[in-house]
């Protein structure tokens, strides 16, 4: 089938689109469909604040409200249980990044092959808090790493990515998207959260 059956909304900077990855792979297995990733990049601050810490863990910059805190706290804490379950690694940011460009280093790794490589090496590093969401050159390492040509990443940062990714931004929100993980079949129908993949498991199995 040339289109995608599923297309999958991701950011590097959220738990829980690191939490839905590896469930997503096992469906696309089980189930034989093409699945599309696509980036989204999350506007945290616009619904739950900001924040930063220093070296020593304490809160220096803030403009969240108590319940914005609390809902942060908790889900760092339920994606934490998971991971735990799961051998993996969550330690909170010590301040809200912004992942466009990792999110564009995704566009670039599918246009080279290597998106799988990539997709699993920055979420890996990113939530060990060994990898800096924010650093071109941090990100073209692990393009090299994974087999991409990363001299010519930082070209298409300034250009084609970019624009690709703004492009990609206004296709979701005009289908719905507002947050990762997300899953878009071609009908419009939407499920945001690794909650709904059951649901998304038994129209992929009805389809195919």
């Amino acid at each position: 089938m040339s289109a995608s059956a599923l297309k999958v909304y991701s950011d590097y900077k959220s738990p829980y689109a690191y939490l839905a990855k590896d469930l997503v792979y096992a469906l696309e297995q089980e189930t034989g469909a093409r699945v599309e990733w696509l980036p989204y990049t999350l506007d945290i601050p616009a619904y739950l604040g900001s924040a930063s810490v220093d070296a020593a863990g304490k809160v220096s910059e803030e403009s969240r409200n108590a319940h914005q805190w609390r809902r942060v706290k908790y889900s760092y804490m339920d994606c934490r249980r998971e991971a735990n379950r799961r051998g993996l690694t969550i330690r909170g940011p010590k301040k809200i990044f912004d992942s466009s460009l990792a999110n564009i280093g995704m566009l670039f790794a599918k246009q080279h092959g290597v998106f799988r490589g990539y997709h699993d090496r920055v979420f890996e590093l990113f939530w060990q808090r060994a990898l800096d969401l924010e650093s071109a050159d941090a990100l073209a390492e692990v393009l090299q790493h994974c087999g991409a040509p990363s001299r010519e990443f930082i070209a298409f940062l300034e250009g084609a990515g970019r624009q690709a990714l703004e492009d990609i931004r206004r296709e979701a929100e005009a289908a719905g998207v507002f947050g990762v993980p997300s899953f878009l079949f071609a009908d419009a129908d939407l499920y945001w959260g690794r909650e709904h993949l059951a649901r998304v498991r038994e129209r992929l199995l009805a389809r195919a």
